[in-house]
């Protein structure tokens, strides 16, 4: 009979002396408490205890971790907006005990801190300001934090504004806005630019026809040299100036008609002309109107005496 408990004896002790033998993680903490009362804290490595009289009361991470709240709340212009508050902290190892045994629910004490912040700053606030201070409701919160959760034992190393959602109307509405001061900002830049080509079309313009007439004057300034040379020229060989003149005036009408007649395509009719010509229709002219004159007095005299 002895010989059959021995080995079970030596199991049970076995299985005892193995369940005395722990393991704590990296950046882990173990709370061992003894008949049911704090008795030490472990940290990471290969750790002892003694067998049914102490026991792992909880592990904490010593891990910087990650809370993220999100908040709905009013804006100083009566604008209801959801923030996403992301908060970073993590347990001290010098304060493992507060942190275990003086809060139940960190995360619930630490939303709640959270949201008392929030919407205590952001009512104060317009819209758009939130959307610019964000960085100060953040520093906000994580004053507010620091000063309550570092008596528990854990230490807040930032807080993130991460999130800003207006409510889908006045998303709708602000999008419209932008969109209408940057047509608006269009329009004055293409005006500008209209007003710009007009004002450099019309320097072209007057650029041009300021070297149009610079270049009527040189040409007819050249002109009238070479007239007075053309005549100088005759003056010499005995024709005086008016018969000159009139030789120089025959020519250049030839010539003109001599151009003329060059052009295959040109749908120009010549009327029967000669160098009197002009002073022949202004005779003409004056004639029409004395015969047209003298008509209708003629015609005012005959209804007037049978009138009589």
């Amino acid at each position: 009979m002895s010989n059959f408990f021995f080995p079970v004896i030596i199991f049970l002790g076995l299985i005892v002396l193995i369940s005395s033998f722990f393991i704590v993680k990296q950046q882990t903490a173990a709370i061992i408490e003894r008949f049911g009362k704090f008795h030490a804290i472990r940290q990471s490595g290969l750790r002892f205890k003694i067998p049914l009289v102490d026991r792992i009361a909880g592990k904490l991470s010593l891990k910087i971790q990650q809370l993220d709240v999100i908040i709905e709340t009013k804006t100083l212009d009566d604008v209801f907006v959801r923030l996403k508050v992301s908060v970073q902290y993590r347990v001290l190892s010098q304060k493992v005990y507060d942190a275990f045994y003086k809060l139940d629910y960190p995360h619930d004490q630490i939303t709640s801190y959270v949201f008392d912040v929030v919407r205590a700053e952001v009512p104060k606030m317009k819209l758009d300001d939130v959307f610019v201070r964000k960085d100060d409701i953040a520093i906000a919160v994580k004053a507010e934090l620091n000063d309550a959760m570092l008596d528990y034992g854990f230490d807040i190393i930032k807080t993130l504004v991460t999130d800003i959602d207006p409510d889908a109307q006045v998303k709708e509405a602000m999008n419209r806005i932008n969109a209408s001061e940057r047509e608006k900002i269009a329009a004055q830049f293409e005006g500008d630019a209209a007003r710009i080509l007009i004002v450099e079309k019309a320097k072209a313009e007057a650029e041009s026809k300021r070297l149009q007439g610079q270049g009527i004057a040189d040409q007819r300034r050249e002109i009238a040299r070479g007239l007075e040379e053309s005549v100088e020229v005759l003056n010499r060989v005995g024709i005086n100036s008016q018969e000159a003149s009139a030789l120089i005036v025959v020519t250049q009408h030839y010539d003109t008609l001599q151009s003329l007649g060059e052009e295959t395509n040109s749908n120009l009719i010549l009327l029967p002309n000669a160098p009197q010509a002009g002073s022949n229709m202004l005779n003409d002219m004056v004639a029409s109107f004395a015969a047209s004159n003298q008509i209708g007095e003629a015609m005012k005299q005959a209804k007037n005496k049978k009138s009589e």
